[in-house]
């Protein structure tokens, strides 16, 4: 799916849900849509306050907040000391993350469905696996 497609279809949800489409709100959707990589909400300010000058930066977590509520975006602390984000359209995937030189691997969500099924069946906890990351050490760091 292109970005347009995918920024119109999370428009058309807030849309159906009830929530107003105000230009602030376009202006972080365009950011989310247009971040080829995961994105913080300081550089979501900074990209809109290029179009719009006076959004606060309290309107951007507050429209992530929506946004991670209603399922339409992921949250992940990628080790940075903020956390990032990412639209849940672009596909789940997870992160593996060296602790020594910040070296990061994406990785697929099936990997981690076996510990899903396994938290379900052993503990009863039916876990949200979607998108986060684990922290060690890569092979050049190991040694």
């Amino acid at each position: 799916m292109g970005k347009r497609k995918r920024a119109q279809g999370i428009n058309d949800t807030l849309r159906e849900l009830g929530y107003r489409l105000t230009p602030q709100r376009i202006l972080i959707l365009a950011a989310l849509r247009d971040s080829d990589d995961h994105i913080s909400a300081e550089e979501i300010h900074t990209r809109v306050c290029a179009k719009y000058p006076h959004v606060n930066i309290s309107t951007v977590y507050r429209t992530l907040e929506l946004l991670k509520s209603l399922g339409l975006v992921t949250e992940t602390d990628l080790g940075e000391g903020r956390v990032r984000y990412h639209s849940a359209d672009k596909g789940h995937h997870h992160h593996l993350i060296c602790e020594n030189c910040g070296a990061t691997t994406e990785v697929d969500e099936p990997l981690f469905l076996p510990l899903k099924r396994t938290l379900l069946k052993e503990y009863q906890f039916r876990a949200s696996i979607n998108h986060f990351a684990i922290f060690g050490r890569c092979t050049k760091c190991q040694g």
